[in-house]
């Protein structure tokens, strides 16, 4: 794949281009030169007045395959996250079996490794996501797994988990926990509040998530083990952390995208495709997790990418499944809610890498060409016809969105988007 990108606004902290408008010439997919005016007989990408930055990595990515392919298979997960900017997805083990051995890790990357994106499987933290015993954690790490989790099952025995996190520290593994305290959480379908009590709906207290996050710093601390704490969405939560930070306690976190934009207002309708977990908190939330973003204490922005077939969402709110697709949108998200683009780039293409110690594209000579176009700028509808993924179940469809993905490019591959 050769490709001359013509006139881009360099945003790569790593790069001694940084913030300069540059030509990028891409030859059999490394990036050959960059230059102010490059002459290559190759094909031509007008970026001027646009920006290139290294492509972006989502650390909470749900694809169905294995066994729930009829919610998103790798080949239209995989073009989804193209289209959204993203080089690499870590995959969680909601799968049905989980990722817990092996085996799956090494049929997924197998599967995986001809598309433009990168696939990293996330093992189970416990055997079959059951929060009893612990899953084959070493061997799976063997096999090239990054990190552990039970998905959106939060490990519920402290015990398992210091043992967790005891056995990853051995080799230097990362435990990933959804923070939710199940017996406070109950069987609720909405963030508690007067939103909650409003609608005449149980409400799920931010102490759910508090509780937990409180459990596993002291648990992180008590083995100097790492910790990382996926779709944090209180404004205690970012407290939380912080302070263990400021202890120098091992742990990194990230937030959703949607929780960066919608509050619990937006389920006044009863619309099932705004029903996500942990569930649309208050405006006061989201302002601390903007705020825990600029200052560092949430270290990365996710799709949370959930997809799931018209029966489990085109139904009443009580008893839809959780979840939004994101990959599509995460980007857009991230913008709107106020996020200056240079820390959009570190939190959702060089620190989710870093978490899980992976190489972080560079925008340099002699560097492989993993990187994305975009236009800040730019609005694009996203409708039904141009949605990559096999399910639906987002409440942007039929919205405009500002800041538009127009080229991604990763392992000699390219994809350029034709969305008006």
């Amino acid at each position: 794949m050769n490709l001359l990108i013509k006139s881009a606004t360099i945003v790569d902290p790593n790069s001694p281009f940084n913030q300069q408008v540059a030509d990028i010439l891409i030859k059999d997919g490394t990036i050959a030169e960059v230059a102010k005016d490059i002459k290559a007989d190759v094909e031509v990408f007008e970026a001027q007045g646009k920006q290139v930055s290294p492509g972006f990595f989502d650390l909470n990515c749900n694809i169905g395959e294995l066994g729930l392919e009829t919610k998103e298979d790798l080949k239209t997960g995989t073009a989804a996250a193209a289209a959204g900017g993203f080089t690499g997805v870590a995959l969680m083990p909601n799968t049905q079996p989980p990722v817990h051995s092996k085996a799956e890790v090494e049929y997924l990357f197998n599967r995986a490794k001809n598309y433009l994106v990168d696939v990293f499987p996330l093992g189970t933290l416990s055997q079959k996501r059951e929060g009893k015993d612990l899953a084959e954690m070493y061997d799976m790490h063997q096999s090239g797994a990054k990190a552990f989790t039970d998905g959106t099952r939060p490990v519920q025995d402290s015990g398992l988990m210091e043992r967790a996190l005891l056995y990853t520290k051995g080799f230097d593994g990362t435990v990933i926990s959804y923070p939710e305290d199940a017996a406070i959480a109950g069987k609720a379908k909405v963030n508690e509040g007067e939103m909650s009590t409003l609608l005449g709906m149980k409400g799920i207290p931010s102490l759910a998530e508090e509780l937990m996050i409180a459990r596993d710093l002291y648990l992180a601390e008590y083995t100097d083990s790492k910790i990382h704490f996926t779709t944090i969405s209180t404004a205690r939560s970012v407290e939380l952390i912080r302070e263990a930070k400021n202890k120098g306690l091992k742990v990194t976190c990230d937030v959703a995208a949607h929780h960066l934009v919608l509050t619990d207002e937006a389920l006044a309708g009863f619309d099932s495709l705004y029903k996500v977990k942990p569930p649309l908190r208050t405006r006061k939330d989201v302002d601390a997790l903007l705020a825990g973003l600029k200052d560092g204490t949430i270290d990365a922005i996710v799709s949370q990418h959930t997809p799931h077939e018209i029966e489990f969402k085109d139904v009443e709110f009580e008893v839809a499944e959780f979840g939004i697709i994101g990959l599509q949108t995460a980007f857009s998200l991230a913008l709107q809610a106020g996020l200056d683009v240079t820390l959009i780039i570190e939190k959702l293409a060089i620190n989710p890498r870093k978490i899980l110690e992976i190489n972080v594209p560079v925008i340099a000579a002699g560097k492989q060409a993993n990187l994305v176009v975009f236009n800040i700028q730019g609005e694009w509808g996203y409708t039904k016809e141009n949605n990559l993924s096999k399910s639906s179940n987002s409440p942007y469809i039929g919205q405009n969105l500002k800041g538009q993905v127009l080229l991604t490019c990763n392992n000699n591959q390219v994809y350029q988007s034709n969305i008006k």
